[in-house]
């Protein structure tokens, strides 16, 4: 297995890409590391004859896993991508290349014969950059780039690189929820915007605008556990027997989140282990995102709950607003909004406006540091 370290830079995603593509025409494996772990996977296990690409996870629970993916699973996941957005094209990476998200665009570059463009990322996403790389793409053929939604929402309010974007036939949004006040902004400023939902262990993205791509079967389990199964699926995990077991069960993935079908769309409802019981009642803090987004003046919301002697959890949320001199006498409406659509229980009984969400991996929000932020008295 081949460690490779990745730190932004154009030229360690060249080298990234270099193994890729040998490893998706049988090579050594690849193990991606963002400089910290890399090395220390040179002396791990081998993964097995039909890995192609060893991914770490987020850690979302506290624990990164190392997901093993064959080189059937990536070129399936891409083939899948191209399917659904009309055919292959250039790509412009702006994400990390060390996360699945980032390492499926230059997959999919490379099985189109074209390298991807690299946005050079260490200092940071910056939107002038981001204009410049866009204008650097050949202009024939079809043009793809993959964000997340706070890369999304710095590009739309930039005039030169939302003149940038406009020119992609598709922009794939994921790695965390997109408001949707996000989407109507984008949408409406002629953007072609993607949603799309996946994991390091189906190859990234499966699921698109709520529809699962070719060859992809979503089912829920008896507590409305979403599980996937299909040819992008994960091998299992890297020296851990018990978790592969325990996850990849009969062809199935089970995921750790829950959702609901509307009609033949998928609706995420959020990871299981982020429900709040409050009073004895469950409160899906995705749920109450969406509606807090939706609001006039909110760009992004986090909810959590925090723990009270008398509830159990109060459910309690960090708001980004627009304009802060606006949203002290819009806090009423906020709570109306959310009562009306989920019922009193729902309702935040803490809210902080913050400048700015914390974020953790590729722009999720960090609902731990949200939880310890929230956890001091504030205000209603």
């Amino acid at each position: 297995m081949r460690a490779v370290r990745t730190d932004g830079s154009p030229a360690a995603v060249e080298r990234l890409a270099q193994a890729l593509a040998a490893a998706l025409t049988g090579g050594p494996a690849v193990h991606i590391g963002d400089g910290a772990t890399s090395s220390a996977c040179q002396s791990r296990p081998d993964p097995g004859a039909e890995a192609a690409l060893v991914v770490e996870t987020s850690g979302s629970t506290g624990v990164a896993r190392r997901v093993v993916l064959s080189a059937a699973a990536l070129r399936a996941s891409a083939m899948a991508t191209h399917a659904r957005l009309g055919g292959p094209g250039r790509w412009l990476l702006a994400l990390p290349a060390h996360h699945v998200a980032g390492t499926q665009v230059i997959v999919r570059a490379l099985l189109a014969g074209r390298p991807p463009t690299v946005l050079d990322i260490r200092g940071g996403f910056r939107t002038d950059s981001f204009a410049t790389a866009a204008a650097g793409l050949p202009a024939s053929g079809r043009r793809y780039t993959s964000l997340v939604p706070t890369q999304l929402h710095r590009v739309l309010t930039d005039p030169r690189a939302n003149q940038a974007l406009r020119s992609f036939d598709a922009v794939l949004v994921g790695g965390a929820a997109t408001s949707p006040a996000l989407l109507t902004a984008a949408r409406g400023s002629g953007l072609n915007v993607v949603t799309t939902y996946g994991m390091s262990e189906t190859a990234g993205g499966c699921v698109y605008d709520g529809l699962p791509l070719d060859g992809v079967r979503v089912r829920l389990g008896p507590d409305d556990r979403i599980e996937l199964a299909g040819p992008m699926l994960a091998s299992g995990y890297l020296g851990d027997r018990a978790a592969t077991e325990s996850a990849f069960v009969d062809g199935w993935f089970r995921t750790s989140d829950l959702g609901h079908w509307d009609g033949h769309e998928l609706i995420v409802l959020g990871r299981a282990d982020d429900v709040i019981t409050t009073g004895g009642e469950s409160v899906h803090p995705a749920a109450v995102e969406r509606v807090l987004a939706a609001q006039p003046g909110v760009r992004a919301a986090c909810v959590v709950g925090v723990p009270d002697l008398e509830w159990g959890q109060l459910v309690v949320a960090a708001v980004v607003v627009v304009d802060a001199a606006t949203e002290r006498p819009a806090r009423e409406a906020w709570a109306a909004a959310v009562r009306a659509e989920l019922g009193p229980r729902s309702v935040p009984r803490r809210v902080r406006v913050v400048a700015e969400l914390p974020l953790r991996g590729v722009g999720k929000p960090d609902r731990a540091a949200v939880a310890r932020l929230l956890s001091e008295t504030v205000g209603p």
